[in-house]
């Protein structure tokens, strides 16, 4: 009886934690080498990092989002090396059995290969067509790898923060409308992660001037997992700075101003807008309804009736992005 007991007291902690927070959502969308996109849930709760500090332990929902970088496998290093120095034999059929052995090899040996030509000293011989250089560019076709491609995974926090390491992660059980997919590590480029777990009626969300500009095709706009519908009351307000490096370097606030109330003799508030013009000017907060919405000015504070129904994405006005942005607006959004 007591057993039985237990068992139900288990059943339901376990079931209040996993209704504790209805509104709390977790949405992968996975980047393939091959370039195709894949979107969904995995059970994904953390990110254990192997990092040359020690391992870091992430709570999923503070993820932005892992790019996979090629791990060298070094117990294989001498190995490849060994084969590699083997194509600058005078034996040509050495040279190929050794060009045909890396040929073969996993995608971890492309770090090694690629350190090796960096570094390497030995003479070409004239001719010879089993080098290091196409044997690299062999396994790059073989494994679509990119040619910038990283030798660790980068991790992304916080909407600020990198670290890279080792992910210890074999695959990606991901559930989508279609169905689950088992996908291989080996097989994604990249994840970009979405955690919602807002109250529609006071959710803060930080834009980044580094990634949140409007003219960035990568990530440029927030998706901040409300869902608007029309005829509701938005109301935004923002606060912050950012520096636009793609702008002269100049600091700019969510009105569009280029000064605070505090900044010089002749300011404008940066509560207050610059222009009563609705069309956005450079560091509007901006908003839209939908992925293929239009940018609409929102500014320091903004109060309106919503138009269209949809999700609400969020980004700074500039027609020009430049990664070397710094700075950040803290954007606060009520939905009535």
């Amino acid at each position: 009886m007591k057993k039985i007991i237990s068992l139900f007291i288990a059943s339901v902690i376990a079931l209040s934690i996993n209704a504790q927070n209805p509104k709390e959502k977790i949405e992968f969308t996975l980047t393939l080498r091959d370039g195709n996109v894949m979107k969904g849930s995995a059970a994904i709760s953390k990110v254990l990092l192997e990092t040359d500090y020690g391992k870091l332990d992430f709570p999923v929902k503070i993820i932005n989002s892992i790019e996979f970088g090629i791990i060298p496998d070094k117990a294989k290093t001498d190995k490849i090396n060994t084969l590699l120095k083997q194509l600058y034999s005078t034996d040509e059929n050495q040279r190929k059995s050794a060009y045909e052995e890396l040929s073969k090899m996993e995608m971890n040996a492309i770090p090694t290969i690629s350190d090796f030509i960096f570094s390497n000293t030995l003479e070409s011989i004239e001719g010879n067509e089993y080098t290091p250089d196409n044997v690299l560019n062999d396994l790059k076709g073989t494994y679509s790898i990119d040619e910038d491609f990283v030798s660790k995974d980068i991790i992304t926090f916080d909407n600020e923060y990198k670290i890279g390491g080792s992910y210890t992660l074999k695959e990606v059980s991901l559930k989508t409308e279609y169905g689950s997919l088992i996908i291989p590590k080996e097989k994604i480029k990249s994840i970009e992660v979405m955690y919602s777990n807002f109250d529609a009626s006071n959710s803060v969300f930080k834009l980044m001037a580094t990634k949140h500009i409007s003219s960035n095709t990568n990530g440029g706009w927030l998706k901040t997992g409300i869902t608007v519908k029309s005829g509701q009351k938005l109301s935004i307000n923002a606060t912050g700075k950012v520096i636009l490096k793609s702008l002269s370097g100049n600091t700019y606030y969510p009105n569009g101003s280029t000064t605070s109330a505090t900044d010089g003799e002749n300011v404008v508030d940066d509560g207050e807008d610059v222009s009563t013009s609705t069309y956005p000017s450079y560091g509007n907060v901006v908003y839209k309804i939908g992925d293929s919405g239009e940018a609409i000015k929102a500014g320091a504070k903004y109060n309106g009736t919503v138009t269209s129904s949809g999700m609400l994405y969020l980004s700074i006005y500039e027609t020009i992005y430049d990664a070397g942005n710094t700075g950040f607006y803290t954007v606060t959004v009520k939905v009535n």
